[in-house]
């Protein structure tokens, strides 16, 4: 019924017109009784128009206004009155109380009119029972569109915040993909710059140290490549518009994260750190990355932990993956790892996972089950370009 309220009014249409019949058919031995032929089309034509009330409510309630006066002269039912009622209801809900109020007067006037040419003993009290039944129609068509009026509310303002929490998301990703492309242009600057270096480097030694100017060529043979690989990313991240006036400073790669350990036990949280296999040699955006989001995390200890919280962080790099582990043992729900994707809130995360995702990388972060906080990343040792 709520999918198609058309279906209802329908069904509340034929309803009436059901009650009309049956008082026809009780009325069948009664001389004063009307003709079957005019009874049946005006029972018809009087609750045909309660099916539209809801598409076409004010036009509804004035046409049956009018069928209201034959229909009750000719004492055919009571489906003038419950028609009336029903649309004073309507107007109440779906047009407005002015328009109701103005419609309300036409119906009493109607009545009164009505009873005036066929008064009879007790109509006052006929008349103020109308009133009474009409008072009720528009308390019930008050209280409905109140709690309808309230329902559109809460789901715009819920659709609101679905629109500012999609925006917010968007911002930041746009953000730390901004922050990305920095750091990418100072990376691929300095590989171009140790290939020029080389070059003349290789053009000095050509003749009188041939194996000096190979092993030179070779190195602007590695370093071009890679640069293209972090170019090519770099394309992808950048958008047309161009971030200015920020300085242009050496980012640190993942050999600074003994560094970065040390200053988070100055700021009061104990970190060991544990690193397998050798970091020189990675791809300079997979070495920056492993290096931000190992740091992010140590930030989101010191801010999310609590007092007395520790932090393990191990990197493990094999021949083909870098693996990233950082758990800590603060405050935190147990519960099983959400995929990145599904991650809920913060900024910080979203930038890990924009950062996992440009270099091919997997990130899970979420409460261990034992309480705490773990993040593990893994990023490719090799980037194709």
């Amino acid at each position: 019924m709520r999918a198609h309220p058309a279906v209802g009014d329908c069904l509340l249409a034929l309803s009436l017109l059901s009650i009309d019949l049956l008082v026809l058919l009780t009325q069948a031995t009664d001389r004063h009784r009307q003709p079957w032929y005019v009874a049946l089309p005006l029972d018809v034509a009087m609750v045909a128009p309660v099916a539209f009330r809801r598409k076409y409510p004010q036009v509804t309630a004035y046409v049956i206004l009018v069928l209201t006066v034959p229909h009750s002269a000719l004492q055919l039912g009571i489906g003038s009155a419950t028609a009336s009622c029903i649309a004073l209801y309507t107007m109440v809900v779906y047009v407005g109380r002015r328009q109701a109020a103005l419609y309300v007067v036409a119906q009493l006037a109607v009545a009164v009119l009505q009873m005036w040419a066929h008064w009879a003993p007790g109509g006052w009290i006929t008349l103020i029972i109308i009133v009474l039944i009409f008072a009720l129609c528009w308390v019930l068509g008050e209280f409905v569109g109140a709690r309808q009026a309230y329902h559109a509310e809460v789901e715009a303002r819920l659709h609101l915040l679905e629109t500012e929490r999609d925006q917010a998301g968007r911002i930041a990703v746009a953000e730390e993909r901004g922050r990305i492309a920095r750091e990418l242009h100072d990376v691929v600057a300095h590989a171009v710059s140790v290939i020029v270096v080389q070059a003349d480097g290789a053009s000095y030694a050509l003749r009188s140290d041939p194996a000096v100017a190979e092993r030179a060529v070779r190195t602007i043979s590695d370093t071009g490549r890679q640069a293209l690989a972090e170019l090519r990313r770099l394309l992808q991240v950048l958008r047309n518009e161009e971030v200015t006036g920020e300085p242009r400073i050496p980012q640190p790669t993942a050999e600074s994260l003994t560094d970065l350990a040390e200053r988070v036990r100055t700021a009061g949280v104990p970190v060991e750190l544990s690193i397998d296999g050798e970091m020189t040699g990675l791809p300079a955006g997979v070495s920056l990355g492993v290096y931000r989001i190992v740091q992010e995390s140590l930030t989101n200890t010191l801010k999310h932990a609590g007092p007395g919280a520790r932090a393990q962080v191990r990197v493990r790099r094999t021949e083909n993956l870098v693996d990233v582990e950082i758990v800590d043992d603060g405050a935190g729900k147990a519960r099983a790892l959400v995929p990145a994707p599904d991650l809920p809130g913060g900024n910080g995360l979203i930038g890990m996972r924009e950062r996992a995702h440009l270099f091919g990388g997997i990130l899970q972060a979420g409460p261990c089950p034992a309480g705490g906080w773990r993040v593990h990343a893994t990023f490719p040792v090799r980037l194709d370009p």
